[in-house]
């Protein structure tokens, strides 16, 4: 898979140290920065990740910063994204068994690397189960997108 990557100041450290073990997963990674620990906003970096997954030019996105709460609001209000917040490895794989999400938000202040390592490899290699409930519900979820969009 290729995966996009995002993160802000708050995140860098820890995108860095998931970038290699991603690809060392078998996955191609395209990081959209940042590339320091200088402040910067958390939005410049959830959306390109976010664009990335919705036009197919990645299949999923990983999005880091403090708390993953930032990145999360962001991501989600991009139409098509289905992005969760996961601090545990019960989430991580429950997110993507149930929910199919494409996005995965961390916090770097909230998670040690070792739980946020086990979280990506749970999120990266846990399909989709594709039951009827479980579409019929991400279906629902998809046309209340659709019903606000048209509403604005």
């Amino acid at each position: 898979m290729k995966i996009s990557i995002g993160a802000d100041h708050g995140g860098y450290r820890l995108k860095e140290v998931l970038v290699p073990i991603i690809q060392s997963l078998g996955h191609e990674v395209q990081d959209v920065g940042c590339s320091c620990d200088q402040s910067v906003d958390y939005p410049d970096y959830a959306l390109p990740v976010c664009e990335a997954v919705v036009k197919g030019e990645a299949d999923r996105g990983i999005l880091i910063c403090g708390t993953g709460i930032g990145m999360s609001i962001a991501a989600n209000k991009v139409q098509g994204i289905r992005c969760a917040l996961v601090q545990d490895t019960f989430s991580a794989k429950a997110t993507r068994d149930h929910n199919d999400t494409n996005v995965l938000a961390l916090g770097e202040r909230v998670l040690g690397f070792g739980i946020a390592e086990e979280i990506v490899r749970i999120w990266l290699e846990t399909p989709f189960s594709n039951g009827e409930r479980h579409v019929g519900r991400i279906n629902k979820v998809m046309n209340i997108e659709k019903q606000v969009s048209n509403r604005v």
